[in-house]
C-alpha cells in the first residue's frame, strides 16, 4: 500500500490511520509525496513531509519530483502529472494507491459535474476503487467529513501543511469550497455535502446498471457479424440512453480514441436521424458509416501528396 500525501490534512489523516491498521493486519504501508515545484519552498516542505511519514512508521518513503505542462490549466496539469507519478511507483512496488479524498471532495467534484454539464458519469463523482492501467486506486475516507480528518491530525499532535492554492479564489474547487458551499449549506438549512455525495452514490448505482445493460446489448447485437457493425434498425428500438452507451461500447472496442460527446451524436444520426448522410469522421481518422441497414467503421482514410507536391525526380531537377 502506497499512501499519497501532499502534507494537507486529509492525506496525513489517512496515512496516520494506514500506519495504525497495518500494525495488526500486517500488511505493508510505504508513502509518497510529490514535489510539483510550483510554488516557493515546495522541495523542503517534501522532504519534511517525507520525514514526518517515515517518523509515523511508513516504509518506503519516496518523494517525487515532477515537471508540471500547461495542458488543462495549473490544477488539471498538477493533477496528471501527479497521477502519473503515483502510478509508475505503484507499479515499480506493485502496490495500490491510497488517496485521501473526504466527502467534502465529493460534494464538490459533484457539484463541478453539475456545472459544466459534463455528464452524468462526472455528476455520479470519484468511486472509492478503481482500477487504471494496472494499478489500484483506493480512497478509503470518502465518507468522512474533512473537519473529522482535521481533528484527527490535532488529536494526534500532526503538524498540517494548508496549501494556500486551496484557499486562493483564482481557482474554481477553492471557491466552491469557500462560498458556495456555505452559502448552499445555510439557504438550505445544512447537511449539502452529505446529501451531494449521497446523490453521487445513488446516480453511480444507475449508472452501473446502464453499463451492464449496454454491454450485454452490444454482445447481442454485434454477435458473429464478419463486419463487426451492428444492426441500425436494433439499435432504434433501444432506449436513447442504453443506445448510446451501445454504441460508445462499439466504438471503443474498435479502437478508437477519445470518443466524445459530439462524435456520438454524429454516430447516433445515423441511426435515428437517417437521411443518406456520408461518412462520419472519427479520432484516429476512423470513419463510422451506414449500408445496407448497417453501422460498420471504415478504416483511416489515406491521403497520398498530390501530385504538384511530389518530389521532383533528378532528370526533372536539372537545368
Amino acid at each position: 500500500m502506497l499512501a499519497a500525501v501532499s502534507g494537507g490534512a486529509d492525506s496525513l489523516a489517512l496515512a496516520a490511520a494506514l500506519a495504525f491498521e497495518a500494525r495488526s493486519a500486517g500488511v505493508r504501508v510505504g508513502g509518497v509525496t510529490v514535489d510539483h515545484g510550483l510554488q516557493p519552498g515546495s522541495g523542503e516542505r517534501a522532504e519534511r513531509t517525507a520525514e514526518l511519514l517515515r517518523g509515523l512508521g511508513l516504509d518506503p518513503v519516496l518523494v517525487r519530483r515532477v515537471a508540471v505542462g500547461a495542458d488543462g490549466g495549473p490544477e488539471g496539469a498538477a493533477r496528471t502529472a501527479r497521477y502519473a507519478v503515483l502510478a509508475a511507483a505503484a507499479a515499480d512496488l506493485g502496490a495500490r494507491v491510497a488517496l485521501g479524498h473526504t466527502l467534502d471532495d465529493q460534494a464538490e467534484t459533484v457539484l463541478l459535474g453539475l456545472g459544466r454539464g459534463s455528464g452524468p458519469r462526472s455528476v455520479a463523482g470519484m468511486v472509492a476503487e478503481r482500477t487504471t492501467g494496472g494499478v489500484l486506486w483506493w480512497r478509503p475516507l470518502l465518507g468522512v467529513r474533512r473537519a473529522t480528518a482535521r481533528r484527527a491530525c490535532a488529536d494526534q499532535d500532526l503538524p498540517v501543511w494548508d496549501d494556500p492554492w486551496n484557499a486562493d479564489p483564482a481557482y474554481t474547487r477553492a471557491r466552491l469550497r469557500g462560498e458556495v458551499l456555505p452559502l448552499m449549506e445555510e439557504v438550505l438549512g445544512g447537511g449539502v455535502a452529505p446529501a451531494l455525495a449521497r446523490t453521487a452514490d445513488l446516480l453511480r448505482e444507475d449508472l452501473d446498471a446502464l453499463d451492464e445493460l449496454a454491454a450485454t446489448q452490444l454482445a447481442r447485437l454485434a454477435g458473429e457479424a464478419v463486419d463487426g457493425g451492428l444492426p441500425a434498425r436494433e439499435l432504434a428500438a433501444l432506449p436513447a440512453a442504453l443506445r448510446r452507451r451501445v454504441l460508445r461500447g462499439w466504438l471503443r472496442g474498435a479502437g478508437v480514441p477519445d470518443v466524445q460527446a459530439v462524435h456520438l451524436r454524429a454516430v447516433e444520426a445515423l441511426v435515428t436521424h437517417w437521411r443518406g448522410q456520408g461518412r462520419v469522421d472519427l479520432p484516429g481518422g476512423a470513419g463510422a458509416l451506414r449500408t445496407s441497414g448497417r453501422l460498420v467503421l471504415s478504416p483511416p482514410v489515406v491521403r497520398g501528396p498530390r501530385p504538384e507536391d511530389a518530389p521532383h525526380t533528378r532528370e526533372e531537377s536539372r537545368p
